[in-house]
């Protein structure tokens, strides 16, 4: 099957093979503690965690939900490249339990990450302040926590608001413990509203969202926001949902070309797959992991079979039942310039309709643009009942690393050891006023031969997990790559070059348009 066949990625058809086989070693000894994400029925689902950098020394943090049992906070002791993974637990945070996941945001512009926590019960906001130190600071922020089960988180900066909406995704309806059976929930959206937020707005119907994304789907400058549903609960009447923003939030209907289907949505992962430029979707569910691809023009496909992303029942053993999708996430693990794609697997407990012994899935994608199955080699196909999931560099040497929580099962962590991997650059965006992370902002890569690589900054999607790192690309054999922003507002810096093998910040100038600086460097504030 050919990649023009397949309609992917035609912009980089090229691209030669590079680089040895995936290699992870274990490295759960790094962790202080071991972690395992606990609780009874309600933590069923859950089970997130945030990567972020609360210290400032540019290495990725985590924090990692406990449901029933406290999250925790790993603060990233690594000493650099190299050097063997090592992380201390953080004592700077309030101690939270029902917890099912967490996103990193700045969320009052001081130009340090804040947490929205996720819970079973009344949602949390902690401020960040700095050296991996939190406060609540949910009623400072103006936010109505409420008392419900949250399951899943996005945040936009809508046109001149200087705080982000945030979106919370409910399940379950908690008032109705008895009879959970189409009794999903509604979700909520929370707009600014002076200093803090107003009543939140209801997106009703509610169908058991278990992830949600902002994004800029059609590239017409809007953030819309997706909510993926686990049918399981509303049984009937449910779908995928699509809330277009504006004044008073609409939902996507047939009248709006909206296509109506139902999944067991859990995660969503989005990623550029066919080379234009706008995101393309990997949702997990039980039995397929639906990938969707953009047609270029105004609506999404499903993709083929044959990409290899579907991914339905087990690759090890003989259990020939359904797998369950919960995060997936994309990443070039041998930074050979095409993104590969992890996806963490495990029954909700023990569902006897669907596969006990479910392997994590390490997707590599080929250079024909098909995904190969290389969980196995790469040694990460553990049969725990995995949920939440985050690909991120945590010792700095330009290789994704590996962090996997699991339920009732100790946490995973793995250092990518690939030998032979392509080169690679980090990219954080950052801008002056509200919305200093630049959420919203596009990052474009021009390698030598024209072909451009597009990424999207966004808050959400996953399964309970989220993050604020860098965005990591590899560049297989490049040695140097041009670089342009197209910011939030719309404005579009010029190209610039970039040599290979760094992490930079790209900061906005309003005279010379992007100015790059290495880590470290004064802020742009």
């Amino acid at each position: 099957m050919t990649r023009l066949a397949l309609g992917l990625l035609p912009l980089l058809a090229g691209l030669p093979a590079f680089g040895g086989e995936v290699r992870f070693e274990d490295a759960r000894a790094a962790l202080p503690v071991e972690h395992v994400y606990s609780g009874g029925w309600e933590h069923f689902v859950g089970g997130g965690l945030a990567t972020f950098d609360c210290n400032g020394d540019t290495l990725p943090d985590m924090f990692v939900a406990g449901g029933e049992a406290p999250a925790r906070l790993f603060v990233n002791r690594t000493e650099g490249a190299g050097a063997p993974l090592s992380f201390a637990l953080g004592q700077g945070i309030p101690e939270l339990s029902g917890v099912t996941g967490a996103y990193p945001l700045d969320i009052d512009d001081d130009g340090l990450l804040d947490l929205a926590i996720l819970r079973v019960g009344p949602n949390v906001l902690l401020r960040g302040q700095g050296d991996c130190r939190f406060e609540d600071a949910t009623a400072a922020f103006g936010l109505e926590a409420g008392d419900r089960w949250t399951t899943a988180f996005s945040a936009t900066w809508e046109p001149g608001a200087s705080r982000p909406t945030l979106a919370f995704g409910n399940y379950v309806d908690r008032s109705d413990p008895e009879g959970p059976f189409e009794a999903c929930d509604v979700n909520e959206l929370h707009r600014p509203e002076g200093l803090g937020y107003g009543p939140p707005v209801l997106l009703e119907p509610g169908f058991c969202a278990l992830s949600m994304l902002f994004s800029d789907w059609m590239r017409a400058g809007r953030q819309d926001l997706r909510v993926s549903n686990d049918r399981h609960y509303y049984v009937r009447g449910g779908a995928e949902q699509m809330w277009r923003m504006g004044e008073a939030p609409a939902l996507l209907g047939a009248e709006d070309g909206w296509k109506k289907f139902s999944i067991w949505g859990m995660g969503i992962a989005s990623r550029d797959l066919n080379g234009d430029g706008r995101p393309d979707l990997v949702l997990t569910s039980m039995a397929d992991q639906l990938t969707l691809l953009s047609d270029g023009v105004s609506d999404y496909v499903q993709a083929p079979y044959e990409i290899g992303t579907f991914a339905q029942r087990p690759h090890l053993g003989d259990d020939g039942r359904p797998s369950t999708g919960w995060t997936a996430q994309f990443g070039d693990v041998d930074n050979d310039g095409r993104d590969d794609l992890f996806i963490a697997k495990g029954n909700v407990d023990q569902m006897p309709s669907n596969a006990i012994n479910d392997p994590n899935n390490l997707l590599v994608q080929q250079p024909d643009g098909t995904f190969a199955e290389r969980s196995v080699e790469a040694g990460v196909a553990t049969t725990e009942r995995s949920r939440g999931a985050a690909l991120a560099d945590f010792d700095g040497d330009g290789r994704l690393d590996l962090a996997v929580v699991n339920r009732r099962a100790p946490m995973e962590l793995y250092r990518n050891v690939t030998e032979g991997a392509g080169n690679w650059l980090t990219v954080q965006p950052r801008q002056q006023g509200g919305n200093g992370f630049a959420v919203g902002a596009w990052l474009e890569l021009r390698d030598a031969e024209g072909r451009i690589t597009a990424r999207e900054i966004t808050v959400g999607g996953y399964h309970a997990s989220g993050r604020a790192l860098p965005e990591h690309f590899g560049l297989g054999a490049a040695e140097a790559v041009e670089l342009r922003v197209i910011w939030p507002d719309g404005a579009m810096s010029d190209w610039v070059e970039v040599a290979a093998n760094q992490a930079v910040e790209v900061c906005r100038d309003a005279e010379r348009g992007l100015e790059v600086r290495l880590p470290g460097g004064p802020a742009p504030h």
